[in-house]
């Protein structure tokens, strides 16, 4: 009787003892998943804070863009009018100099 005493304590130490170190291994995985979303977490902010900067960027050019569109686009419009109807033909310099 004592043996089979003996070996359900024993068995009964073992499973003990998995069931801990299965607690163990549970808090360790949760502990490092913690950690690496805190680093994530710092690191991927940065990216976050860069990618609006460069939105923000964009926008003040683009609204840049269309309000010098919006002064000077009717200059630049009537400038390449004249350029196409004023046109002065000169001869070549090489027909110049040749003749």
């Amino acid at each position: 009787m004592p043996r089979e005493r003996l070996k359900r304590l024993f068995s009964k130490r073992i499973r003990d003892a998995k069931a801990e170190a299965q607690k163990e291994i549970e808090e360790y995985r949760k502990q490092k998943e913690e950690e690496f979303r805190k680093f994530e977490a710092e690191h991927s902010s940065g990216f976050k804070k860069a990618e609006d900067d460069a939105n923000k960027e964009a926008e003040f050019k683009l609204e840049e863009i269309k309000k010098d569109g919006k002064e000077k686009g009717p200059k630049v419009v009537e400038k390449l009018i004249h350029a196409l109807v004023d046109v002065k033909p000169e001869p070549s310099a090489k027909i110049v100099t040749k003749a």
